[in-house]
């Protein structure tokens, strides 16, 4: 059983499970919908600084935010981003 992480992206809670499953997501995003790495890395710490995140988990949306994130044009459903 893992503790609740607040404030962790999923590559920090479950690293195995970021391996195994995001990795493989985001290399199937095409080039024209991905975010820039700028854009990517600047929505994932707001996404850290938010309180409603918890184990790579938007609690908002249900959303895993480095999947959402790495998207050009998914927005939070806090408008952090």
């Amino acid at each position: 059983m893992s503790t609740l992480c607040r404030r962790c992206l999923l590559r920090e809670a479950f690293p195995a499970d970021y391996e195994k499953y995001v990795l493989s997501q985001l290399s199937r995003i095409p080039p024209a919908a991905k975010a820039a790495e700028e854009s990517y890395q600047a929505r994932l710490n707001a996404c850290r600084a938010c309180g409603q995140l918890s184990n790579g988990t938007c609690m908002g949306c249900g959303c895993l935010v480095e999947l959402k994130a790495a998207f050009k044009k998914e927005k939070c459903p806090f408008k952090k981003w």
